[in-house]
């Protein structure tokens, strides 16, 4: 979503005016069509013309953002974030991606800021675009790795705190095929769209981003266990909350277990009543589609546990004390309370 939304509409001003650019001179240095084809020939012809460059680029862009996304997480599984550093990544991404869309929406004091390389490497990029043949753009797309924009930057953030090769490389693809349909259509209709409907695309992307800034800038304070977390808000201003479930823990011989369920729709139950003073061990319960979810985090005791795919898994708490223990998951998108009485 970020890809889609965010993504393709912050790196348009650099990346997208390179493959604009390249459709336009296989335009230009088209050959006419030969007397011998027929018309549906000729248009089939011409699609492949246009659609060469555009497929090279992505498939260049793809594979140089995937081998950066696997050495970002490789980079962080070597370096073991802590929760708090992946959670400033977080906040920080947030930020940025919240100023970026302020910036597109034109915002006094906001519509200034641009994000641009060097214009060393801006002229060598675009240098690079002159040939007519498939292999030039694939080439285009690999160096579009040099010119980042802020989104991009926010989503190599979020690959080098996923500390592993896979899931960076995973994050990075998914990325850049999120951002694929705009670019190739800039690549192809953007020179004939109307400079009115621009405008009217530049705000409603502007609301998107900002709306999305505002979603990874609540996961990071979801997970700095922050009283401005949209999960602690309304408890925070007298709202009450929803009833704690108070048959998801047992106590057995002086020991009392807690039973969370970890799912791709989040955790169940979400706020869990149980006693204080009594030894407590949480067990996590997996299921294969568990999604982020799989990431164990109680922010206020610096804790964080990677869940299988399945089966369960057990943590010691201890004896708490009366008051609440909110706890979510790796990337702050889904929440829960143990409620202590």
């Amino acid at each position: 979503m970020t890809g889609l939304f965010a993504g393709g509409v912050s790196c348009a001003a650099v990346q997208g005016g390179l493959l604009t650019g390249l459709i336009t001179r296989q335009r230009a240095h088209a050959t006419t069509p030969s007397s011998g084809r027929s018309p549906r020939q000729s248009v089939l012809a011409t699609l492949g013309e246009d659609l060469t460059p555009v497929g090279g680029f992505l498939a260049g862009k793809l594979l140089a953002y995937t081998v950066l996304g696997a050495l970002l997480g490789a980079l962080g599984s070597v370096v073991q974030l802590s929760v708090g550093a992946r959670t400033w990544l977080q906040i920080g991404a947030g930020v940025l991606i919240i100023v970026l869309g302020l910036a597109q929406l034109g915002v006094p004091g906001f519509r200034g800021i641009v994000i641009e390389p060097p214009a060393s490497w801006a002229s060598f990029v675009r240098g690079r675009a002159r040939s007519r043949q498939a292999f030039a753009p694939a080439l285009l797309g690999v160096a579009t790795v040099l010119i980042p924009c802020g989104v991009t930057l926010s989503v190599e953030a979020l690959a080098l705190a996923s500390g592993a090769a896979v899931q960076g490389a995973a994050i990075m693809a998914v990325f850049v095929v999120g951002t694929s349909p705009l670019f190739a259509v800039l690549g192809y209709a953007a020179r004939k769209a109307a400079s009115v409907w621009n405008n009217r695309l530049a705000v409603a992307t502007g609301i998107v981003v900002v709306a999305l800034g505002l979603f990874t800038l609540n996961g990071g304070l979801e997970l700095a266990g922050s009283p401005w977390a949209a999960s602690r808000i309304g408890s925070n201003i007298g709202l009450s909350a929803a009833a704690a479930d108070t048959t998801a823990a047992t106590i057995t011989d002086g020991k009392q277990q807690v039973v969370i369920t970890a799912s791709s729709a989040g955790y169940s139950p979400k706020n869990v009543q149980i006693k204080a003073g009594i030894p407590t061990i949480l067990i996590l319960r997996a299921s294969r589609d568990a999604g982020c979810t799989r990431t164990f985090t109680i922010p206020s005791r610096g804790e964080e546990k990677t869940l299988p795919a399945t089966g369960d898994t057990r943590l010691d708490l201890g004896a708490l004390t009366p008051g609440t223990l909110p706890y979510v998951c790796g990337m702050g998108m889904y929440t829960g309370t143990l409620t202590i009485v």
